[in-house]
C-alpha cells in the first residue's frame, strides 16, 4: 500500500516527530488499515468454515461417525466408564466404542450351553483364569496369557454362545468386532481404525475382541488382494504379535482375541500361529444331544410320553441350532391345531388354558420338517495347515 505522498513526506523528514491521530490524514489511514484487517481476517474466517463444510459434504461418511460418536457416548455412561478415560480417548476409538458390548448384558452363561463340558473346563484353565487372576500368571514365562483362541467346527454347534460365554464369566470387557468397522474408503484412515482397536482394547482392558466368521476377514493373502485389505490384514497382525508387542507382563497385556469359524482351512498360516489355544466344535454326540433337549425343554409343558433318548437317537448329525429348531417346530404344532379350531376362545385366558402340552408326535413330525443342514458339510476332524 502505498502511502499519500505528503504524509511520507512528513514521516522521512520529522522522524522523531509523534504521529497526531486528530490528523486528519493520519486517521484516515488508520481507518483504512483497520478495515482492510478486519476484512482480511473476515475472509480467513469465511474461507477455513467454508473450506470445512465442503470437506465434510464431500465425506459420505461424516453423518455415520456422528451418530456413531453419539451412540459412543451413550454406551460410555450406560457402562460407567471414567470420564477421564473416555475424555482420552481419540475419534477412531470413538466410534469403535460402538461395538463394545458389557459383560453383564450378556446373559449366556456356562448353564446355557449343553454337551460341551469338557471343552469349558478347558477355557477355565487356559482363558478365565490368566484374565482373572493375572499375578499368578506373572512367576514364569511358561505360564504367559494365550494371545488368541480359535473356535472351529460345523455352523450351529454353539461357537458364538461359548464366547458370549467366556466373556461373561470372565468378566472383560467384550468388542463384538465388525470388519465394517475397519474398513473406510479414504486411504489410510484402515489403518488407523486397525490401531484403535488395539489401544482401545489396551485401555479397557481386561478385553476380549471376539471376531466371529474369521475367514471373511483373515483368509489367506494371495497376490490378487486388494492393497488396502493386505496393509488392514498386515498391520492387524503386527499389532496383534509383532516387534513392539510385549507378552512377558500379564498385567499390562490382558487381552484376549478370539475367532469363530467354520471355515478353518481358509485362514492364514500366520493368524493360526497366533491362536495357538484351539477348540473342535464338533457335532453333538448322543449324550450332548440328550442334555441340548433337557436345556431347550427345561421350561417347557411336556407330556409323560416325551421321551428324550429316543430324540436324541433320532436326531443324529443334528447342531444344536437344528435341536433348537426341532423344538421350536413342535411346540409350534400346538398353536397351530388350537388357532385351527373352529371353537376357539377369543379371551387370553381360556386360549392359554385350552394349550396343549407337547406330545411326542409333536416332535416325531418335527423332526420330518427340520432337514439335517449338515450332511453334506465337510468333515473339520482335521486341521490342514499351509
Amino acid at each position: 500500500m502505498v502511502l499519500p505522498s505528503k504524509f511520507a513526506r512528513d514521516l522521512t523528514e520529522s522522524s522523531y516527530r509523534t504521529i497526531n491521530f486528530k490528523d486528519p490524514q493520519v486517521r484516515a489511514l488508520l481507518l483504512s488499515l483497520g478495515t482492510r484487517a478486519l476484512a482480511l481476517v473476515g475472509s480467513m474466517v469465511f474461507s477455513y468454515f467454508l473450506i470445512r463444510y465442503a470437506m465434510k459434504s464431500m465425506d459420505p461418511t461424516h453423518e455415520e461417525k456422528q451418530r456413531q460418536k453419539e451412540l459412543a457416548e451413550i454406551i460410555s455412561k450406560k457402562m460407567n466408564l471414567p470420564k477421564a478415560l473416555v475424555n482420552n480417548f481419540n475419534e477412531y476409538e470413538m466410534c469403535l466404542l460402538t461395538d463394545l458390548i458389557n459383560p453383564i448384558d450378556i446373559k449366556v452363561t456356562w448353564q446355557d450351553i449343553g454337551g460341551l463340558d469338557e471343552i469349558i473346563d478347558n477355557v477355565r484353565q487356559t482363558v478365565i483364569y490368566p484374565l482373572q487372576h493375572p499375578e499368578l500368571f506373572s512367576q514364569s514365562k511358561l505360564l504367559t496369557t494365550p494371545k488368541g483362541v480359535l473356535l472351529y467346527g460345523p455352523p450351529g454347534c454353539g461357537k458364538t454362545m461359548l464366547a458370549k460365554a467366556i466373556a461373561r464369566e470372565a468378566g472383560a470387557n467384550f468388542i463384538n468386532l465388525q470388519v465394517t468397522s475397519l474398513l473406510d474408503k479414504w486411504y489410510g484412515e484402515s489403518q488407523k481404525r486397525t490401531a484403535a482397536i488395539f489401544s482401545l482394547a489396551r485401555k479397557l482392558q481386561p478385553t476380549i475382541i471376539f471376531i466371529d466368521e474369521i475367514d471373511s476377514f483373515m483368509r489367506t493373502r494371495q497376490n490378487d488382494d486388494h492393497e488396502c485389505t493386505r496393509m488392514v490384514k498386515t498391520q492387524f497382525m503386527t499389532l496383534w504379535d509383532g516387534l513392539e508387542t510385549d507378552a512377558s507382563d500379564p498385567l499390562s497385556n490382558r487381552v484376549l482375541i478370539i475367532g469363530a469359524t467354520n471355515r478353518v482351512q481358509d485362514l492364514d498360516a500366520a493368524i493360526l500361529r497366533r491362536m495357538p489355544t484351539r477348540y473342535h466344535i464338533s457335532l453333538p454326540n448322543l449324550n450332548q444331544r440328550m442334555r441340548i433337549f433337557e436345556l431347550i425343554l427345561s421350561d417347557e409343558q411336556l407330556e409323560k410320553d416325551v421321551d428324550l433318548e429316543q430324540l436324541a437317537q433320532q436326531s443324529t448329525n443334528y447342531t444344536g441350532s437344528d435341536i433348537n429348531e426341532i423344538c421350536r417346530q413342535a411346540a409350534m404344532q400346538r398353536i397351530v391345531e388350537l388357532c385351527r379350531h373352529q371353537q376357539l376362545i377369543t379371551t387370553e385366558e381360556e386360549s392359554l388354558s385350552q394349550l396343549r402340552a407337547i406330545k411326542q408326535a409333536d416332535f416325531i413330525e418335527a423332526i420330518k420338517k427340520v432337514r439335517d443342514s449338515h450332511q453334506h458339510q465337510q468333515s473339520f476332524n482335521k486341521l490342514f495347515l499351509d
